[in-house]
């Protein structure tokens, strides 16, 4: 009974604005095809947090639901943005209010080409795009500190500030050297910064990079700045094994990963608290324009429900979701942009739940 209690999982579901509530939909088949076939339980509960709460109620993260959050084993969150609400509020008030509030502190970006997904890149193919960045998520320019003066006048200033915590520097590259001691690929973790400008805050990243790395003495510790980063992103990818920084950088340089591994349209991504709710989500945008035609790609969201079972511990199942997407992106897709799929997204989605079943 002990055993059959650890494998129920409580799951809240966010489907959120667009083609969210599609792609989730063919995420939460996966998951129950999964389940089925590995033998656990998971219990959804659905929240209807996004844009058009917040323009019938003004509602955007009411304390009660963050508090119901905190109870479950995950959140699988499909996409955040709408067209009649103003950027930045939603961004602010809910993304990353659950980053801060649930202390996600990790952003977990996987950067993988699968066999059969074409790669902007010249001569570069699945063996050469396989690493992981680890993104600090909590601190950085993202904290919100800062302000104006003289705001609206010819004599106006912005200052944004960043904010860099030695608790918060050293909890997620110790996370990223751990990551890539479980990996054990190349055993190689790379810091990127901008030590040459940035010369605080990244002075404390590298100072306490360099002291943990003496506890990982199997793993070969290197710094880059981030433009070098970027352009050996592009020219030479299979340089990579784990990548760590900060929470600005991060962001830029894991949207350029999803577009060497494919695009948008296959990358996912988990907020992570070790010890807590962990969030995962597909990385594309709402894409509001394609809502309710069936053809967005469900694939990223697929992805992102591939990285919730790994995470709930749920090795094999997490395994059978990544071989269904391989076999999809092989076999059956002829794209992987909105409409040039050759199958609606239902029909992508019955084909992963059918392949998790199969293999």
């Amino acid at each position: 009974m002990a055993e059959q209690a650890r494998r129920n999982y409580s799951i809240a579901v966010m489907p959120g604005d667009g083609t969210g509530p599609e792609v989730i939909r063919e995420a939460v088949k996966a998951l129950n095809a999964a389940a089925d076939r590995e033998g656990f339980q998971l219990e959804y509960v659905t929240y209807d947090l996004g844009g058009d709460r917040y323009l019938r109620t003004g509602e955007i993260l009411p304390p009660s639901v963050l508090e119901e959050l905190k109870g479950f084993k995950a959140i699988l969150l499909g996409a955040i943005g709408h067209p009649q609400v103003k950027p930045g509020i939603l961004e602010k008030g809910l993304l990353l209010e659950l980053r801060f509030q649930l202390d996600q502190y990790i952003n977990l970006r996987p950067v993988v080409l699968y066999p059969g997904v074409s790669t902007p890149l010249k001569d570069k193919g699945p063996e050469d795009i396989d690493f992981i960045v680890v993104r600090e998520n909590t601190e950085g320019l993202y904290t919100g500190s800062g302000g104006f003066l003289k705001k609206g006048t010819p004599q106006e200033v912005a200052i944004q500030e960043s904010i860099n915590t030695r608790a918060g520097v050293e909890r997620c590259i110790r996370y990223a050297f751990d990551c890539c001691r479980r990996r054990a690929r190349k055993n190689t973790l790379l810091l990127c910064g901008k030590t040459n400008v940035l010369t605080y805050a990244f002075d404390l990243w590298e100072r306490t990079f360099r002291e943990v790395a003496r506890e990982y003495p199997e793993i070969k510790a290197e710094y880059a700045h981030v433009d070098a980063t970027c352009m050996w992103m592009v020219k030479n990818p299979e340089w990579f094994d784990v990548i760590v920084t900060d929470n600005m950088f991060g962001d830029i340089i894991t949207d350029l990963g999803a577009m060497i591994q494919g695009g948008m349209g296959i990358a996912a991504g988990g907020n992570i608290n070790p010890q807590g709710v962990s969030m995962f989500e597909p990385i594309g945008g709402s894409a509001p324009k394609y809502t309710g035609k069936n053809i967005i790609n469900p694939l990223a969201a697929i992805a992102a429900a591939q990285m919730l079972l790994d995470h709930l511990g749920e090795e094999g199942a997490a395994a059978r979701v990544e071989r269904a997407i391989k076999k999809v992106v092989q076999d059956d897709v002829k794209d992987l942009g909105a409409g040039r799929m050759g199958h609606s997204t239902t029909e992508v989605g019955d084909l992963a739940a059918k392949y998790i079943f199969e293999f």
